[in-house]
């Protein structure tokens, strides 16, 4: 493990219109703290990741820098723009990560309440599997419907997953999905779906039902209220010990 090199590659480059909020999202804070730099903070801390792959748009360089970047004094973080979609500004990522790369990570910069262990475990199985995505049992009936908004089946909950972040792939599997739906101009819902195409298996880690993508101001409420309830029961740890 020590000589595997794994890079993560977060995009943060989405504009977040569904927020209704005059920044991007990413720069929304919780309890004083943006919510990019809680995404972040785990990856910095993780021994595994060996460099992170901060994608953001051009014109949000320098309030990356005056407040995340320069206040959390992150040592592993490389800014890199992106592109118009989200599948173009993880290419981006893809093409700036370090030669010695051997596994690469995506993860969003709005899910951040990521636990380590889970992007350790995602490591470990992606070193056997070749490519795995964090997710979690769907909690609620899934109905599949027609053009006119009819239900044409209900499918089976038990083998229904609710895909969440990081997604962790070989390097050179990921390029090559990326670079062969440039050549037949597909674009994917997520990266897994592109790996899916070259006819590779994709395994299962599966998450915690708190990594929630925040997209909407209700999202924002839950986030808070999570890492409130985390920070509470980190504090008691410590009380505990000593």
């Amino acid at each position: 493990m020590e000589k595997l090199f794994t890079s993560v590659i977060i995009p943060a480059a989405g504009q977040g219109q569904r927020m209704n909020a005059p920044i991007n999202k990413q720069y929304l804070t919780i309890h004083g703290k943006p919510i990019l730099a809680y995404t972040l903070d785990v990856f910095e801390k993780c021994s595994l990741i060996k460099e992170i792959i901060l994608v953001i748009n051009k014109d949000e360089f320098k309030i990356c820098h005056q407040q995340v970047l320069r206040p959390y004094r992150y040592t592993k973080v490389k800014l890199v723009e992106g592109g118009s979609t989200r599948q173009q500004s993880v290419y981006e990522g893809l093409k700036a990560v370090n030669p010695k790369t051997d596994i690469v990570m995506i993860h969003d910069g709005a899910r951040p309440i990521i636990q380590e262990s889970v992007i350790i475990k995602s490591i470990y199985e992606t070193m056997e599997h070749k490519a795995t995505v964090v997710g979690v049992p769907a909690k609620n009936t899934i109905k599949v419907i027609n053009a006119d908004g009819f239900v044409e089946y209900t499918p089976n909950r038990d083998y229904l997953v609710e895909i969440q972040t990081p997604q962790t792939f070989e390097y050179q599997l990921l390029r090559r999905a990326h670079e062969n739906a440039i050549d037949e101009d597909v674009e994917g819902t997520d990266d897994a779906f592109l790996v899916e195409r070259l006819g590779c298996a994709v395994k299962i880690v599966t998450g915690h039902y708190s990594n929630i993508k925040i997209t909407t101001p209700e999202d924002l409420i839950i986030a808070e209220s999570i890492i409130k309830q985390l920070e509470k029961t980190i504090v008691g740890e410590i009380k505990i010990k000593r």
